[in-house]
């Protein structure tokens, strides 16, 4: 027989992947789209599920695509911050559940974002995002 169990990162990952999340919503607020682009794995893939559970995929390409066109087309600038962030995993992969919070103006959305993270020679890595606003 085969116990599996849930792994908590160990704290030199854990703070490094809290250190890269952060960055991660840090380059998206300040439009830096290429560094916010190099948070994610080349493979990566991000979805959207919507309130009835409908759901959008997309590559990176398409989604960094979209981004940009958002912060550009935004009449107010956008901030994104984590607000509780749960981490497991070890030192290969690790999924992480972020609330956070996007402030435009004097509009408020929270939502969640589910991130599987992958370790690479360049450090972690987003391999897959799901998220959704509340």
């Amino acid at each position: 027989m085969l116990l599996l169990s849930c792994s908590q990162a160990s704290p030199a990952d854990e703070d490094a992947i809290s250190s890269f999340l952060n960055r991660y919503f840090s380059t998206w607020s300040a439009k830096d789209m290429t560094g916010y682009s190099g948070c994610f794995h080349p493979k990566a893939r991000i979805s959207f599920v919507g309130a009835s559970g409908q759901m959008d995929s997309q590559g990176l390409t398409e989604f960094i695509h979209g981004q940009t066109l958002g912060h550009e087309r935004s009449p107010v600038p956008m901030t994104e911050v984590p607000t509780d962030m749960k981490i497991t995993g070890d030192e290969r992969v690790a999924q992480a559940a972020v609330r956070w919070k996007l402030t435009k103006g004097r509009e408020t959305v929270t939502g969640t974002d589910y991130f599987t993270l992958v370790k690479t020679g360049e450090g972690w890595k987003i391999a897959s995002l799901v998220f959704y606003n509340d």
